[in-house]
């Protein structure tokens, strides 16, 4: 047996259809939403991930800058040192030289003696120096003419010509 017909199937029919059809929708648009919030939240990430690349990348640049610098105030410090051994080695060399040179002869204390004496005036008082060479003194001025003197004095008139030293061959 069947069940009766009631007049109000139609109705509840169109009703059943009808809340099917909101739901597809809602649905329906429930999955669009989702997919367009997916779509901007893949593209907000391709941005952030570009962003994270260029900042890694001017990161990366600036601390190789950063290494270029520290590497050439290394090697700049480095050449340095090595000038200043340079330097003091020559300027041993040249006081050893002018020590020989007066402790030999071939400059005598006497002629130094003799060039204060007509540079501060024949009453200088000359004293002998360990090592060679004399000072000279009269009231008000001092002249010295010790050995490293003389050598310092020959080395400071080389003035820039000293730089010729670091100059590649």
């Amino acid at each position: 047996m069947t069940a009766p017909s009631d007049a109000l199937d139609p109705v509840r029919a169109e009703l059943l259809r009808a809340a099917r059809a909101d739901a597809d929708a809602v649905l329906d648009r429930a999955r669009a939403d989702a997919d367009e919030t997916l779509r901007l939240a893949r593209g907000t990430a391709e941005r952030i991930l570009a962003k994270a690349r260029d900042l890694g990348a001017a990161d990366g640049h600036a601390a190789a800058a950063r290494e270029r610098v520290r590497a050439a105030e290394d090697a700049w410090a480095r050449e340095l040192a090595a000038r200043a051994e340079v330097y003091a080695d020559l300027r041993a060399e040249v006081r050893a030289g002018v020590r020989q040179a007066l402790a030999d002869g071939a400059v005598t204390s006497a002629r130094c003696a003799e060039t204060a004496r007509a540079l501060l005036g024949a009453d200088a008082r000359i004293t002998a120096v360990p090592g060679g060479g004399v000072t000279a003194d009269v009231p008000g001025r001092h002249l010295d003419l010790s050995a490293d003197t003389l050598a310092g004095r020959a080395l400071t008139r080389l003035g820039v010509l000293i730089e010729s030293l670091w100059d590649r061959p």
